[in-house]
């Protein structure tokens, strides 16, 4: 068996996250590829919430939606994942679930275990998750010892009696898993890969929040929101050993006018947020493009509109982040699809923004930013966060009209200069002006045309996977990279290939002619109205037809099979 899939069901509130950080620890220990996604509901207690653990000999880092051990804590989470289950599921339950229930009458044959029971004999029911842990981590014939050393570095902080107590949980698994292995012959053996060592895992939100630091960002303001919260979070566990300002602000309002002072006082600075609360940075986005201030702005996308599914996820932001603010200014929006694309993204939104005077937007969503997997470590070591600000002399001009668009930006207290800004139209000097005849044409023109020739140079095409010469292509952006990577291989077919754009505005020039080439184009995101084709129709001329484009606004990720089913439907 070269892949497992490992499904853990519970309600909020029931330590779900606490199994699945141990065993994805303990499965990088021990040697193997892991992938790791979850689902949610927006509730503290109750409910049902499932993560997906893929254990396997080679790079996994998707979705699947087959389920080879279910491990549920709830009645109610089965029936959540039925349509997951399988004749083939090996489901692992605890004992006291089906106290007063016969698990025939939910059409199930579960291997029924003694957790809580175990977990009351070391003191408190609460082990039960970690008797599990145990338990799975024997029936893939990991050490003991690696599960152990993982336990240590996690709980060894609450001090030695709760340490103590989850190795013994762990152990009374261990044993359990030795008993199904040698009574049942379930026996799980994953041909472990060479060369892990030195392998590394993060998610989404770690990925874009060490990509900030690796671009030279000292300052972070956000108010908390799902799912661009860890981003925050990040950040400000690392805030001491790198020097970065980190500002939990009391609106996003405020977190956006924020960041924007710290630019002009001389900062790197990032906002982190979601669609609703982006929709209240519009304002200071707008602020930002008059000004002309460099500013890094991380959307974490979920379905709106409103409140909408706050802990699901979606592509609805697109047109939010290309149009949003009044006026007119140039930006530039990536959408990464893989973990290093989101560092090495990150860290050049802030050399671009900061170049450029402009707003550069990292746009990611839940699933991307929620789901983690190992990946080889990231050289750092030609990376250099390159500031483009000037020394200021009596005569420095703000908004000075040069030959290519790009006024020298000073900051205060650098240089001899007066660093005026202003958010109504302006002179050179950052005076109010209404001179419309001269001053306000000149002023459009560098924001928008010449900031837009700037461009040209830092757009990048898109990814094209497996063959370049394929004569159809599913175009595809953002977090549906690895998703239909994996379906193509999956299918192997010679005339298929992926498009992925991570340079999702301006689009690349070589966009066009790729697409007019191919002989069958279809398109694959989450949102109801094809924002992303509709794009591509709005800037190369190119229209891909309704029938050929696959659109989901359910808050559900794409799984791999719904992607190689739709790709059969198409004929490969």
């Amino acid at each position: 068996m070269e892949d497992v899939s490992i499904v853990i069901a519970a309600s909020a509130g029931q330590g779900i996250q606490t199994v699945e950080s141990l065993l994805v620890a303990i499965f990088k220990k021990a040697g193997f590829h892991v992938y790791a996604s979850k689902e949610y509901e927006s509730r503290v207690r109750g409910g049902s919430n499932t993560t997906e653990l893929r254990v396997a000999g080679h790079r996994v880092a998707a979705f699947r939606r087959r389920i080879d051990i279910l491990i549920p804590f709830t009645l109610g989470s089965i029936e959540h994942v039925r349509s997951r289950i399988s004749d083939d599921t090996v489901i692992i339950a605890d004992k006291i679930l089906f106290k007063n229930t016969d698990p025939s009458t939910l059409s199930i044959n579960p291997i029924l275990l003694p957790f809580r029971e175990k977990a009351m004999e070391i003191g408190n029911w609460i082990y039960a998750n970690v008797v599990a842990v145990g338990t799975i981590s024997a029936l893939f014939g990991i050490d003991q010892s690696v599960g152990e050393e993982i336990l240590n570095a996690r709980f060894s902080a609450k001090g030695e009696q709760v340490s103590e107590e989850n190795l013994k949980a762990f152990r009374s698994g261990c044993i359990m898993g030795a008993e199904l292995q040698s009574e049942r012959a379930l026996s799980i053996r994953i041909p472990a890969p060479p060369h892990m060592e030195g392998e590394i895992l993060m998610n989404g939100n770690e990925a874009v929040a060490l990509g900030a630091i690796a671009g030279g960002c000292n300052f972070i303001s956000a108010y908390p929101m799902s799912p661009s919260t860890g981003v925050l979070d990040t950040l400000a566990s690392l805030s001491e050993e790198f020097g970065i300002v980190v500002d939990q602000a009391e609106d996003e309002i405020a977190a956006m006018n924020k960041a924007i002072g710290a630019w002009y006082a001389g900062a790197r600075a990032i906002v982190s947020t979601s669609g609703g609360g982006f929709a209240l940075m519009t304002e200071g986005l707008s602020l930002a493009g008059m000004t002309e201030s460099p500013l890094v702005v991380h959307l974490a996308q979920r379905p709106g509109p409103a409140t909408g599914l706050p802990t699901r996820t979606a592509q609805e932001d697109l047109n939010h982040a290309i149009y949003s603010g009044h006026g007119e200014f140039c930006r530039l929006v990536f959408a990464p699809g893989t973990i290093e694309q989101a560092f090495h993204i990150t860290q050049r939104a802030f050399q671009i923004a900061d170049a450029l005077q402009i707003p550069v937007f990292v746009l990611t969503d839940q699933d991307f930013v929620d789901s983690y997997y190992n990946i080889p470590r990231i050289d750092v070591s030609d990376l250099v966060a390159e500031h483009g600000f000037v020394s200021t002399d009596d005569g420095y001009r703000r908004y000075e009209l040069t030959a290519d668009g790009l006024s020298p930006r000073g900051v205060p207290g650098l240089g001899e200069g007066l660093v005026r800004v202003d958010s109504d139209e302006h002179d050179e000097q950052g005076h109010i002006t209404e001179d419309m005849d001269s001053v306000r044409p000149a002023m459009v023109e560098k924001r928008v045309h010449k900031r837009i020739q700037l461009l040209q140079p830092y757009l990048e095409p898109p990814t094209v996977y497996p063959h370049p010469q394929a004569s159809s292509i599913l175009v595809c952006w953002g977090s549906n990279y690895q998703v239909v990577k994996e379906a193509l291989d999956s299918l192997g077919s010679p005339d298929l290939s992926m498009v992925h754009f991570h340079n999702v505005f301006p689009l690349h020039p070589d966009t066009g002619p790729m697409l007019s080439n191919a002989g069958k184009v279809m398109i694959m995101e989450n949102n109801a109205t094809g924002q992303f084709a509709n794009l591509l129709r709005q800037q190369t001329g190119y229209e891909i037809p309704q029938e050929n484009r696959h659109l989901r606004y359910s808050g559900k990720p794409w799984s791999v099979e719904e992607v190689v089913e739709m790709l059969k439907k198409e004929g490969f």
